[in-house]
């Protein structure tokens, strides 16, 4: 699945390109008066071959969750089990995650790929990651899984019980990672299939930032004082020994960036490595993936290396306050729509941003032309 996934990814399409920027040479406003927006529907041109590319409409947030065994290691002032806690908040529609997924009129589909502690009982339908349960689409299914705004959804696609602690050994073996990576295929095939016009990304799982400075740090050469943040917010002695903690495991490991697979097996996550699936079969798919924070961007930065092309379905939706994420960021050659601040995850910053999004690919759709609107040109 992920050979043929990569093998579908294809450079963005330059005359649909071209032809989004003589449109906005046509419309009525001064050339380049909507700055960053007119790339913007220029790039979802190209990735689409069709200009003006399709509205990105509608919506499904994609909010994989897993358990990491460095949290061991005193990485997180937060217990592991809130990591599932967070899940049942998410189900039952309590979470920031959900206030904004309904202020935008997204869906919300929750993906346990590795959680360690067993998971609140729940009302929403519980799909396998082939999407053979219930609602699922394969045997056994009823048909193509739907994107409910009102409910969130669960999926239950757990490799494994969280991560080993990569201090001590690999964090996964490479079927491990190979699984979860092909997860997030399944789950964006099946969001796709379900109508969803781009996904968001979104991640749940305490710790799991120390994974992700460890992957920003392998596969940008960022030193880890660089690629590691606070997190959920730790004091200074607790920082300096993530730090520390990131630093011996890429001395222990000395992952490859030319081997993404074996980059997510030594020091990733599950939620990591599934967030890199899911940006790899929306690139296959010509559909938009719009970034959150700094998860996200570890799992892109992963994307990108199995598939550079990958690169061109890529929309960065806010600057984490995480460091990590502005240096995998400038790695990937993305700028990132807006800047608050933000170190939720969830999802968050990626919603907040769809209407940015949505407004740079009406334009092209809806705004006049000055033939059309006769008013003269200068």
């Amino acid at each position: 699945m992920l050979e043929t996934t990569i093998g579908a990814i294809r450079p963005a399409d330059e005359a649909a390109m071209a032809a989004a920027r003589e449109l906005h040479g046509r419309l009525t406003k001064p050339a380049g008066s909507l700055g960053a927006l007119e790339e913007l529907s220029v790039r979802l041109a190209g990735l689409a071959g069709a200009c003006p590319p399709p509205l990105p409409e509608p919506a499904a947030v994609a909010i994989f969750a897993g358990d990491h065994g460095v949290h061991a290691q005193g990485v997180s002032p937060w217990p592991q089990e809130v990591t599932g806690q967070m899940i049942g908040n998410f189900l039952a529609g309590g979470a920031v995650v959900n206030a904004f997924a309904r202020q935008v009129g997204a869906s919300v589909t929750v993906v346990d790929v590795g959680v360690a502690t067993p998971l609140p009982a729940t009302d929403p339908a519980v799909l396998d990651p082939a999407g053979s349960g219930p609602g699922g689409s394969g045997p056994g299914g009823s048909g193509p899984a739907v994107l409910d705004l009102a409910v969130p959804r669960l999926v239950a696609a757990s490799v494994r019980r969280g991560t080993r602690d990569f201090t001590v050994t690999a964090a996964l073996t490479r079927d491990e990672a190979l699984a979860a990576v092909q997860t997030g295929i399944r789950i964006a095939d099946e969001l796709i299939d379900a109508g969803a016009g781009i996904l968001l990304t979104g991640d749940m799982g305490i710790g799991n930032t120390t994974p992700a400075a460890a992957l920003i740090a392998a596969f940008t050469g960022a030193d880890p004082l660089d690629s590691t943040g606070r997190g959920t917010g730790i004091d200074d002695p607790t920082y300096a020994h993530k730090v520390a903690v990131v630093r011996a495991a890429l001395i222990r490991h000395a992952p490859d960036p030319a081997d993404p697979l074996g980059v997510l097996a030594a020091v990733g996550g599950l939620e990591h490595a599934a967030l890199a699936g899911l940006i790899l079969g929306a690139a296959a798919r010509r559909t938009p993936v719009l970034l959150d924070g700094v998860i996200a961007v570890s799992a892109a930065l992963a994307a990108a290396a199995f598939a550079p092309d990958a690169v061109c379905a890529m929309v960065a939706g806010h600057r984490s306050a995480e460091p990590g994420a502005t240096a995998g960021l400038r790695h990937l050659g993305l700028d990132p729509l807006i800047d608050l601040g933000l170190r939720l995850g969830e999802g968050t910053g990626a919603l907040l941003a769809l209407p940015v999004v949505s407004c740079a690919v009406r334009v092209l759709h809806e705004v006049a032309t000055f033939d059309s609107a006769g008013v003269a040109e200068k």
